[in-house]
């Protein structure tokens, strides 16, 4: 009975799980990339 309603939860937590794991991927892929640095005629000079 315990084993029945263990399987039937993970089955059913499977596609979350999956989910959760490629959006940590995702999120590691984006980490790894260094941003492209901002040229310097873009900056906003402030005048007082």
């Amino acid at each position: 009975m315990a084993l029945s309603i263990a399987l039937a939860v993970s089955n059913r937590l499977l596609p979350i799980a999956g989910a959760f794991l490629c959006l940590m991927a995702a999120q590691l892929a984006v980490a790894s990339c260094t941003p492209e640095p901002a040229p310097y005629a873009s900056r906003i000079a402030v005048v007082r």
